[in-house]
């Protein structure tokens, strides 16, 4: 759950400030939060859920 949260917060930051910078309008925003919702409800997240967790899982194993 920390996780999601937590990638969920760095996509809202990005999103601020891609839209204050003017490099991402806010009609591709809105597009892109849509895609995450339809594809959240679609056959595709268990597959997506295991790979951003694979990922993180990785990325938490790396040592310095």
């Amino acid at each position: 759950m920390a996780i999601s949260i937590s990638v969920v917060l760095l996509l809202v930051v990005l999103t601020v400030i891609f839209l204050r910078s003017g490099k991402l309008k806010f009609s591709h925003a809105l597009v892109c939060a849509l895609l995450g919702f339809y594809l959240a409800n679609s056959s595709l997240a268990p597959d997506i859920h295991q790979g951003l967790t694979g990922a993180a899982d990785v990325v938490s194993s790396v040592r310095p």
